[in-house]
């Protein structure tokens, strides 16, 4: 993907950004990638997709103590592509774009193999 993404856009769109999960969700993701199948679990206000953050602050957000008190979120590699303002009403991104944004830290991806989950980075909030 990052080879067609490259060539077809003439510039590299990766971009590295957050995803706070439950660590169920994590387990997922950790076996079978990032899936839209789950999509809309914490709301659809740019898109029905997978979303991701710039702001690990806001990931934060997304994310549940386990147990013992551990929150999971992941790094992810993300190709962006070519982005448009989204909205709720989008079941995917509209034709001639990649992803959907907020405009600021938010974007979301409509294909699975858009994201990399390069690292878990699980930890203690206080």
């Amino acid at each position: 993907h990052w080879t067609d993404f490259k060539k077809r856009l003439n510039k590299d769109t990766e971009k590295r950004l957050y995803h706070g999960c439950r660590e169920e969700a994590a387990n997922l993701i950790i076996e079978d990638c990032f899936n839209r199948s789950f999509a809309g679990v914490h709301g659809t206000i740019y898109g029905v997709g997978v979303y991701f953050s710039s702001n690990a602050a806001y990931s934060h957000q997304y994310t549940n103590p386990n147990s013992l008190e551990e929150r999971c979120m992941f790094l992810a590699r993300v190709l962006i592509g070519k982005t448009t303002k989204g909205n709720g009403s989008m079941k995917t991104r509209p034709l001639g774009f990649d992803s959907t944004t907020d405009g600021n830290h938010i974007f979301v991806t409509y294909h699975d193999a858009q994201a990399y989950a390069e690292y878990l980075i699980t930890y203690k909030s206080k």
